[in-house]
C-alpha cells in the first residue's frame, strides 16, 4: 500500500516580496501575495506570590449579664 503525499505548494518566484519577521506571506485566490501575521501561543503568566497565613486572634466571647 504506497502512501501518495500532497505538496503543500510550490515556488512560484522568489525575493520579489521584502519579507517582515513574524509574518506569513501566501498568495490567494485572486493571484494577489497577502501577509498575515503568525500566531504564537500565549504568553506565560507569572505565578501569583502565595500569601503568608497570618493567625487569626480568636474572637473575644460575650460577657452575659
Amino acid at each position: 500500500m504506497k502512501r501518495r503525499l500532497k505538496k503543500m505548494g510550490k515556488v512560484i518566484a522568489k525575493n520579489i516580496v521584502a519579507r517582515k519577521s513574524g509574518f506569513l506571506y501566501y498568495v490567494d485566490g485572486k493571484g494577489n501575495v497577502c501577509e498575515a501575521k503568525m500566531a504564537r501561543g500565549g504568553k506565560k503568566k507569572k505565578k501569583a506570590a502565595k500569601k503568608k497565613a497570618t493567625k487569626k486572634k480568636p474572637a473575644k466571647k460575650k460577657k452575659k449579664r
